[in-house]
């Protein structure tokens, strides 16, 4: 029989509806399954704003989750009118505030959240970096922009309720022949042991003017935020936005977005063995692919031992896959391996929560890593 032209492309069509109609349910499916154990915080258009990126959280002393984030009014852009915000839950993530703008300058950026809280005081301590909203990443690191970045201080005595006017810390914190400059953006860590015990530390990076290199640093306090002060960078360049655990020796890890183009496509790490005031052992750890991206680390007690976790975007080229990688030996293998969304991911952070489960805090979507900010609950054993 002979199948004419009209009849043929009929018969292709319903082919191709039928196959859409079944990849369609194949999502929703997925979503469905989604929907089981990852939840959405940060949600675009919530609040009249555009897009919700960077993700830090930690948990108060009352045992708190306070989820932060920056809520960008027009886009997804880095520059123009971005304020800080953010959502606190009373229940380990059963439920939610509503959205709380901590920091909204008009039309200029209000960034890089990396909050730490002081375990002897209860006080939640907001580190994060301002720059005027007309002025682009290119131009400051060019140095023609109208001004530079700026790093504040912000801090909350009542675990997150209400918090105190920015305090701009720049002077003690950056150097004159520094232009760009970022806090975290990730949780800081308190030391826990050591001749530094007690010291507030906020893992951030910088780059200088001239050789525009870009360099890992840490700021610290040792008066629990009264002030603060700038620590050690990175004795190489090409890293930059970091996250910092303090090891069972008392040694500091700093875990670095690696722009290294002539090594594998991989974090880097580096060691401090004073207490942040310097750096060394800087190198590649080929265990934790990375597509240039942030990512965080933590620090938990299982059995008496201490585990470390790292999150992250699992790709050497892609911002795909979140994965939980989890080691057992201070860092020398990341051969544990848990999944949390295979799809588009960026920026995540991580906080142990009162019921020992891990608090997974990422951006990622269906088509692209910023359609939201979600979370998930892992139990570690």
């Amino acid at each position: 029989m002979k199948l004419n032209v009209k009849t043929f492309i009929k018969c292709l069509t319903l082919l191709l509806l039928f196959s859409i109609k079944i990849n369609s349910q194949g999502t929703k499916q997925l979503n469905k399954e989604l929907s089981k154990d990852i939840k959405t915080l940060f949600t675009p258009s919530e609040g009249d704003y555009n897009c919700f990126r960077i993700p830090a959280v930690v948990v108060a002393k009352d045992g708190s989750i306070l989820a932060f984030a920056e809520a960008r009014k027009k886009s997804c852009s880095d520059t123009g009118n971005i304020d800080i915000v953010m959502k606190k839950s009373t229940d380990n993530g059963a439920s939610w505030s509503n959205l709380i703008v901590i920091w909204n300058d008009g039309q200029n950026v209000c960034g890089n959240p990396a909050p730490v809280v002081d375990a002897k005081t209860g006080t939640v301590h907001l580190l994060l970096t301002w720059n005027n909203g007309d002025d682009h990443e290119s131009e400051i690191i060019a140095q023609t922009s109208g001004e530079t970045r700026e790093v504040y201080h912000l801090q909350s005595s009542d675990n997150g309720d209400s918090w105190s006017q920015p305090k701009n810390i720049t002077a003690t914190t950056k150097l004159k022949n520094w232009t760009w400059y970022a806090t975290g953006p990730v949780h800081g860590i308190q030391l826990k042991k050591g001749p530094y015990k007690g010291r507030l530390m906020i893992p951030s990076d910088h780059i200088e003017a001239g050789t525009k290199k870009y360099y890992s640093h840490v700021i610290y306090s040792d008066d629990n935020g009264v002030s603060w002060e700038l620590g050690g960078r990175t004795p190489q360049d090409q890293v930059n936005e970091c996250t910092l655990v303090q090891l069972e020796n008392g040694d500091l890890m700093l875990n670095m977005r690696n722009y290294e183009r002539k090594e594998d496509q991989a974090r880097q790490v580096a060691i401090s063995k004073d207490g942040g005031v310097t750096w060394g052992n800087q190198h590649i750890d080929t265990n934790l692919p990375e597509p240039r991206c942030q990512a965080a680390l933590l620090a938990v007690m299982r059995k008496r031992k201490q585990v470390l976790l790292f999150i992250n975007p699992a790709n050497p080229k892609k911002r795909v896959n979140m994965t939980l990688s989890v080691s057992r030996d201070q860092g020398k293998s990341w051969d544990e391996k848990i999944s949390v969304f295979k799809g588009p991911s960026a920026y995540s952070d991580l906080v142990e929560l009162n019921t020992n489960q891990i608090f997974v805090f990422f951006e990622a979507g269906e088509k692209n890593a910023y359609e939201g900010i979600h979370y998930k609950l892992i139990d570690l054993d």
